[in-house]
C-alpha cells in the first residue's frame, strides 16, 4: 500500500463502499507523551460498560496474565445520565477527575480548544427510548458529533473509541465512519467478545475457503446479535479473498424458525459442534461464570422509563448471504448471557472446526480487559488494531435484522453492505487465557469501583 493515502482517494472509496482496511502506520506519528483521554459515557454504575472499561483505564489490570499499565491518563469525565446508583460523581471526586457538564467542556478541559489526545465514547446502558423499529436509541452519534465539533474547531483530530455498534441508524453509522476516514482519524469500535480466549484455540487459516459458518449467543435481539455478528465476522473475514460484504439478511422466529431448522437451512452438525465446544469449556477447571457468587450486589438491567419493545421470546435464527456466496447463520439459543460459540466448515473438510469464547470467571465483565488493551493501543500508537470496517459491516447487519423483524421476517436486501476490506492479524490483542490462572473463579470481584486494587504493574 502506498505510504501516503490522499483524502480524495478515501472519499472516493467511501462513496462506492470499497474502503481500504487500514491506512499505513507511517501516516500517523505515535504520541511522544502519555496521552490524555476524555471519557464520555451514558452512565457509570456497577457493571455498566463505563464501569467495566474505566476500571481498566484508572489503574493496572491483567491482560494475558501480566499486570498492565494503561499507558494513558483519563483527565475528564462527561456523564449523560445520573441514575439512583450512579458512581460517576463519587469516582470523579475520589480519582480527582473533573466531571464536566458537556462533552465540549470535557474535551477542552473547560477551555476553548481540544485539550485531550483521545476520546473514550461509551454509549451503552442508561434510560433511553426505542424507536418504531424497536432499536435502542443510544446517543452514540450525538457523542461522536459533539466530539468531532470540538476537533474541527481546534483543527486537530484524535483517536476515538466507540463502544459497540456505531449507531442504531445505518445512515448515521456510515457518516461516522466516513468522517473518521475523511480526517484520517484512527477509529476503534465494536464488541469485546472477539478478543476473548478461544477454547479450543481455533484459528482459521488465512485464505481458507469457508463453506458455511454459525455464531451462537444466548442473549437478546439487537444488543447480543451485534456481539454474535462481530464474533462471526472476526473469523470469516480471513477467508479467501477477504471480506466482500453482505447481500441479504433474514430473521426467522417462531414457526418460521422451526421450519427452517427442520428443512436444514443451516447445518445442524455445525450447531452441535459449537455447543459441544461450550460444554467442554465449562468442564475444565474454571467452571461456568457465575457473577452473583462473587458480587456484593447483583448487576441489574437498565430501568427504562420507556416501554420495552416487542422481542422474540424463544430461539431464533438470522440467515446471512454474503456477496461472495458464503452462507452463515447467527443463532440465539437459550438464555445464557455467557454463550459465545462459533463453528464453520472449510472446503474439502467434513468435520467442523468449532470453538467457544470464554468470557472469564467474572462473566462478561472480564471481556473488557482485552478490549481496553486494544483501545489503549490505538490511543498510544495512533493505529487501529483491527479494521473499523468490520464494525461498520456488523452495524449495518444488525440494522437489517431489525428491518426484517419489523417486516414479519421477510428477507432484507443489503446492497449498501457492499463493504470490502482485508483482515489484519489481531491475535496480539486477544486474551490467551493466562489471566484466568491469576483471576480464578475463587477470586472475589468487588462491587465497588476499585481499579487500583492490584499491585503496581511489572516493570
Amino acid at each position: 500500500m502506498n505510504n501516503h493515502i490522499r483524502r480524495r482517494d478515501i472519499l472516493t472509496a467511501a462513496a462506492v463502499g470499497a474502503l481500504p482496511a487500514l491506512w499505513p502506520a507511517a501516516a500517523f506519528a505515535a504520541p511522544t507523551k502519555r496521552p490524555k483521554v476524555a471519557a464520555i459515557f451514558t452512565v457509570l454504575r456497577f457493571r455498566s460498560h463505563a464501569f467495566n472499561i474505566l476500571e481498566n483505564f484508572l489503574g493496572p489490570y491483567y491482560f494475558n496474565g501480566r499486570l498492565t499499565d494503561p499507558g494513558v491518563d483519563v483527565v475528564a469525565f462527561y456523564a449523560d445520565q445520573f441514575p439512583d446508583d450512579d458512581m460517576a460523581r463519587e469516582v470523579s471526586r475520589r480519582f480527582k477527575i473533573p466531571l464536566y457538564g458537556s462533552i465540549d467542556e470535557a474535551l477542552c478541559l473547560g477551555e476553548d480548544r481540544l485539550a485531550v489526545d483521545a476520546v473514550l465514547s461509551i454509549g451503552e446502558h442508561g434510560d433511553y427510548p426505542y424507536n418504531k423499529l424497536s432499536q435502542h436509541m443510544y446517543p452514540r452519534k450525538r457523542f461522536f458529533d459533539e466530539a468531532i465539533a470540538v476537533m474541527q474547531r481546534s483543527d486537530r483530530y484524535v483517536p476515538l473509541f466507540n463502544d459497540k455498534h456505531l449507531s442504531y441508524r445505518w445512515d448515521w453509522s456510515r457518516e461516522m465512519f466516513n468522517t473518521a476516514r475523511q480526517h484520517m482519524m484512527p477509529l476503534i469500535a465494536g464488541s469485546s467478545v472477539p478478543l476473548a480466549q478461544r477454547r479450543p484455540a481455533l484459528i482459521i487459516p488465512e485464505g481458507a475457503e469457508i463453506e458455511e459458518a454459525v455464531s451462537i449467543h444466548g442473549g437478546g435481539l439487537e444488543s447480543y446479535d451485534f456481539h454474535a455478528f462481530e464474533v462471526l465476522q472476526s473469523f470469516v473475514e480471513s477467508r479467501a479473498g477477504g471480506e466482500t460484504g453482505i447481500a441479504e439478511i433474514q430473521l426467522l422466529t417462531g414457526t418460521d424458525f422451526e421450519q427452517a431448522k427442520q428443512s436444514g437451512r443451516w447445518s445442524q452438525d455445525l450447531v452441535d459442534a459449537a455447543m459441544k465446544a461450550e460444554e467442554n469449556m465449562h468442564a475444565v477447571r474454571q467452571g461456568r461464570p457465575t457473577a452473583g457468587v462473587f458480587a456484593k450486589q447483583p448487576a441489574r438491567a437498565d430501568a427504562n422509563s420507556q416501554p420495552l419493545p416487542r422481542r422474540p421470546t424463544d430461539s431464533y435464527a438470522i440467515c446471512i448471504k454474503y456477496i461472495d456466496g458464503l452462507q452463515a447463520t447467527v443463532l440465539k439459543v437459550g438464555s445464557s448471557s455467557d454463550r459465545w460459540n462459533f463453528a464453520c466448515r472449510l472446503k474439502s473438510e467434513v468435520k467442523p472446526r468449532a470453538t467457544a469464547l470464554f468470557n472469564g470467571p467474572w462473566g462478561n465483565r472480564c471481556l473488557f480487559k482485552a478490549l481496553s488493551h486494544a483501545v489503549q493501543h490505538t490511543f498510544t500508537t495512533n493505529t487501529e488494531p483491527y479494521p473499523a470496517e468490520r464494525t461498520l459491516l456488523t452495524t449495518g447487519a444488525v440494522d437489517a435484522v431489525m428491518q426484517s423483524w419489523n417486516q414479519n421476517g421477510n428477507p432484507v436486501s443489503t446492497p449498501h453492505l457492499n463493504i470490502r476490506y482485508q483482515p489484519t492479524d489481531f491475535a496480539a490483542f486477544r486474551e490467551s487465557g493466562a489471566t484466568w490462572s491469576v483471576i480464578t473463579k475463587d477470586v472475589p470481584q468487588s462491587a465497588g469501583f476499585e481499579p487500583r486494587a492490584f499491585a503496581e504493574p511489572e516493570k
